[in-house]
């Protein structure tokens, strides 16, 4: 009977994550359409710090843009500064007629997509899309990260960073959006976060 109601109660718990987690529906058109904001840093910002790891400003960094994905990570390496990633979608990329159109998925930290026919060109899916790390600033800041979902409209301020650890460990972020492949990741240090 004890394995019954355990048994239950891992099927519960996963039922409430995927309807907590269930995609946000948008009618076609961009519900997005602003471009990512970067600034130079006017003058150096003290480094900041997070469960050991010490990290580096390197630009002031604000982006509106859809949900595209959410994964959050607890075993891997980065998992103590960065717990979750969002995959952000701009422009077009945030249009339900164009993503309808793409198969994506996220894993190990890595943002892929596929399109039998290209809906808008390539380029424009490589640099309206992007998979963003997501270091937390504060406990109420990470609550508010686990609870976003895909289709949320989301205003995320901080500043790109490197992340450096005690054992020689380096995680730096991309300082553009026009790069793919292996670091062209952003890693974002959220000192806002505004969901719509």
């Amino acid at each position: 009977m004890r394995k019954f109601w355990i048994l239950l109660g891992i099927c519960l718990l996963g039922a409430y994550f995927t309807w907590r987690d269930r995609p946000i529906n948008h009618p076609p058109g961009i519900v997005a359409p602003q471009q990512p904001l970067q600034e130079t840093l006017a003058e150096a910002v003290p480094d900041l710090e997070k469960n050991g790891y010490h990290i580096k400003p390197l630009a002031h960094f604000e982006v509106e843009a859809r949900v595209l994905l959410k994964k959050a990570y607890r075993f891997d390496r980065g998992a103590d500064v960065s717990p979750l990633d969002l995959t952000l979608g701009w422009g077009r990329m945030s249009d339900t007629a164009v993503l309808e159109q793409l198969d994506m998925s996220q894993g190990g930290r890595f943002y892929t997509w596929r399109a039998a026919v290209f809906p808008i060109p390539r380029q424009e899916i490589e640099t309206h899309s992007a998979n963003m790390h997501m270091i937390p600033a504060t406990k109420a800041i990470e609550h508010r990260l686990q609870g976003v979902r895909p289709g949320n409209i989301v205003k995320v301020s901080g500043y790109l960073v490197e992340v450096r650890g005690d054992d020689g460990s380096h995680w730096r972020s991309s300082l553009t959006r026009d790069d793919t492949g292996n670091g062209a990741c952003e890693l974002v240090w959220v000192e806002d976060l505004r969901v719509y």
